[in-house]
């Protein structure tokens, strides 16, 4: 199985690539959409996930592209912003499946096999798993890091109050 992997954040699309690849998937990266349509069209992947928000471009907008020149492929949009109204968008133009992040890996699993396998095996590569206040914590970090340490950039992002964020920060959880 072929996939494409359509996502801006590099260290979420290398951790997906190297966590689907140990289920099987052959894995290929684009981090833009002038890259998506081009290694989509020498790659030919069976699968597609594409992230909704690529930088400054609306991954919505490349559902249909993609489905034009990879009309057999199964296309799954994961977004970390989402909502009725995209969730229909998304079908609308062709989406076989829509999750928003983050997203545990049976789900994705079973999403990108177009859940018609409901046992899915997955393999197990790690059996820890973080606090839902740990993954905010740790979202908060990365999108920290990408405004190189700005908290009123990040703050903005995340759209919170800069103070709030603040309180965030101060209180990191323990890995559990």
């Amino acid at each position: 199985m072929k996939l494409l992997i359509i996502e801006d954040d590099i260290n979420l699309a290398n951790t997906l690539a190297r966590r689907l690849t140990k289920q099987g998937f052959q894995c290929q990266l684009a981090h833009t959409k002038e890259q998506a349509l081009s290694i989509a069209t020498e790659y030919a992947p069976s699968h597609v996930l594409l992230d909704m928000k690529l930088a400054d471009d609306n991954g919505l907008a490349l559902i249909k592209p993609l489905r034009t020149l990879l009309a057999d492929a199964h296309i799954v949009l994961l977004t970390g912003f989402a909502s009725i109204a995209t969730a229909v968008e998304a079908m609308r133009k062709g989406a076989n499946d829509y999750l928003t992040k983050p997203v545990d890996m049976l789900t994705l699993l079973r999403a990108l096999n177009g859940a018609a396998e409901p046992n899915t095996e997955l393999v197990v590569t790690d059996t820890q798993t973080m606090s839902a206040e740990r993954l905010e914590w740790e979202h908060i970090q990365q999108v920290l890091h990408a405004n190189q340490g700005n908290i009123s950039a990040t703050a903005r992002q995340l759209n919170m109050h800069r103070r709030t964020l603040q309180r965030k920060l101060q209180k990191k959880p323990v890995q559990q």
